[in-house]
């Protein structure tokens, strides 16, 4: 979600200047490099997203000891990405929309421009598709699970989401009373800035999170059943004149969200009513803040108007404390942080581009490289193991 400075004040209008003016520099994408041999392939794998909306795939990377990244494989998802109007270098305009499940080692990627989630068995850095369902809704965008229930956010048609139980430890089947209408106006200009942006169980399991940007401006809390249906209606947090985004949790749970409309991070206590209690608000100085990863008591916010990550720690107060801005490729979106919180890799969406950092204890980072991913211009979803 790309927004112009100078229009930066009004959430609703700024990202769509912000898309005229990533047009008029939006760079070719160039040939990806050739697979690197075995020897350099000692790290865990890197899955990309592509969102390619002639034919979705995913595109497997091995990282190197250095956290370089080398390609080994693509695999088609059997559906099409999609595009939201408006969008330039983020054309899901959300945060999730590829997902990893340690338990039963799947990939889960969104087809948005099939209304279908596809789902992947992984081996090491190699993909099977085991199936292809449909996602109970229009244009899905952003996925989640927790051990044996998936949860798939539909951004068009006033936005929804739809349960799944993960069966036989390779299928997806829907779970009754597992779909929830968002109600929300989706249809306003620019549609990528109306749609909903991401949905998340809480780490305990216990709620499922969506964020709502401006069609909602609200961050949205169902209670999840032992049947893992979701309560009929959420408790909704508003956030008038807000666009919350992409978002993670800290270590106790609490929500840490982008807001794309004042371009700050926030963080808030989530009650067990659903109820969202704001705890800190940490600008960024910076253009279009729209996702978030977490590594450890550090976070890393996108922007992707500046191209550029900001860092911060989080006190024991639970207030963040920024750590300084760093540069990246055009069009900072969707980003991964290696289960050893060594490397953070983010997608450069005006170039399809994924950009590797090494990171240190003092919250600094290093760049180690850039790859080109294949028709991979706008597309967002990356997970790194």
């Amino acid at each position: 979600m790309k927004h112009l400075p100078s229009l930066a004040r009004t959430a609703g209008t700024s990202a769509v200047a912000a898309a005229a003016l990533a047009a008029l520099v939006l760079p070719s994408a160039s040939a990806a490099a050739a697979p690197a041999p075995d020897r350099a392939a000692s790290g865990g794998p890197v899955f990309v997203q592509t969102d390619n909306t002639a034919g979705n795939e995913i595109v497997a990377y091995r990282r190197a000891a250095d956290g370089s990244l080398h390609r080994r494989g693509t695999f088609a998802t059997g559906g099409k990405g999609g595009m939201l109007d408006g969008s330039v270098v983020d054309h899901l305009a959300s945060q999730g929309s590829l997902a990893y499940d340690c338990v039963h080692h799947l990939l889960l990627a969104v087809n948005a421009g099939s209304d279908t989630v596809t789902v992947f068995s992984v081996d090491g850095d190699r993909l099977h598709r085991e199936q292809v369902i449909g996602s109970g809704g229009s244009f899905p965008v952003s996925v989640t699970v927790h051990e044996n229930r998936v949860y798939v956010l539909n951004a068009r048609e006033g936005g929804a989401v739809q349960g799944y139980r993960i069966a036989g430890g390779r299928r997806l089947e829907r779970i009754a009373g597992g779909n929830r209408h968002l109600g929300l106006d989706t249809t306003t200009a620019p549609e990528f800035t109306h749609t909903p942006g991401q949905v998340s169980f809480t780490p305990d399991g216990s709620q499922v999170v969506v964020t709502t940007k401006a069609g909602g401006s609200s961050i949205d809390v169902f209670g999840v059943r032992r049947s893992g249906a979701l309560s009929a209606r959420p408790t909704v947090t508003e956030a008038n004149g807000s666009v919350p985004f992409g978002f993670t949790f800290d270590d106790r749970g609490r929500l840490v969200v982008t807001d794309a409309g004042t371009n700050a991070v926030q963080t808030f206590a989530i009650r067990r009513d659903g109820t969202a209690v704001r705890l800190d608000n940490a600008p960024t100085g910076e253009q279009a803040t729209c996702w978030i990863v977490r590594a450890g008591d550090r976070f890393y916010a996108s922007n992707a108007g500046s191209n550029t990550l900001s860092g911060f720690r989080q006190t024991r107060r639970a207030t963040l404390e920024p750590l300084g801005n760093t540069a990246t490729g055009d069009g900072t979106v969707d980003s991964a942080v290696t289960p050893d919180q060594r490397f953070l890799y983010v997608q450069t969406g005006a170039t399809g581009g994924v950009d590797a950092f090494r990171t240190h204890p003092d919250g600094t980072l290093t760049k180690i490289g850039t790859v080109t991913v294949p028709h991979a211009i706008g597309g967002e979803g990356i997970v790194a193991l």
